[in-house]
């Protein structure tokens, strides 16, 4: 399992999981970790839904315990939520003997891959619309080495602790000129084998 220093990271349940392979699940807790707390009628409108879709799916999502109403925010008229975790991780491995467990880890996996690879077309759609310096900050990077399983492993734990180094450097108010960036790191065995 892979250390997040400072962040509450969520380790979820397979009843956790299972409540999050939901596409409006997905979404209403990402935008909630993304832009910070907010009713249900505001995340309706942002996730283009119908307010009541968005209170049930927000109520399940809190009966499991990942997100929680906000008491700052909250009054007798607006109920505000906040995410209950800074992220979720999970290895597919502890849920091998659970097939409702197995069959929502492959469904978030699989919806996870599209939503980011929608990202980085949007990035590719959009790059010329950006700055010199940021095209050229901007950066793709695959390799097919020949690693164990415990060799990767380590690998992934080690570029784990360099994205953490950089978000402990960066907490607290952005720098000028800062943009929020995505890393994207998966590292799975290549269907390109070894002869």
């Amino acid at each position: 399992m892979v250390a997040f220093d400072g962040l509450r990271v969520l380790h979820p349940t397979a009843h956790q999981l299972q409540v999050l392979a939901h596409p409006l699940r997905t979404r209403l807790l990402g935008a909630l970790r993304l832009y910070g707390p907010a009713t249900s009628t505001a995340l309706a409108a942002r996730l283009g839904t119908n307010s009541g879709a968005t209170s049930y799916h927000l109520r399940q999502l809190a009966e499991a315990g990942m997100i929680e109403d906000d008491p700052e925010r909250s009054n007798g008229r607006d109920r505000w939520w906040r995410s209950a975790h800074d992220a979720t991780s999970w290895t597919s491995a502890d849920f091998e003997d659970d097939p409702d467990a197995r069959a929502a880890d492959d469904w978030l996996l699989r919806h996870y891959a599209h939503v980011t690879g929608a990202w980085l077309h949007q990035w590719l759609d959009e790059r010329q619309d950006w700055s010199p310096e940021w095209r050229d900050a901007a950066d793709g990077y695959d390799s097919h080495l020949d690693l164990t399983a415990e060799q990767l492993h380590a690998l992934m734990a080690e570029l784990y602790e360099v994205v953490d180094r950089y978000r402990d450097d960066v907490a607290g108010a952005p720098a000028d000129g800062a943009e929020r960036v995505v890393v994207l790191m998966r590292g799975f065995p290549s269907p390109e084998r070894m002869l």
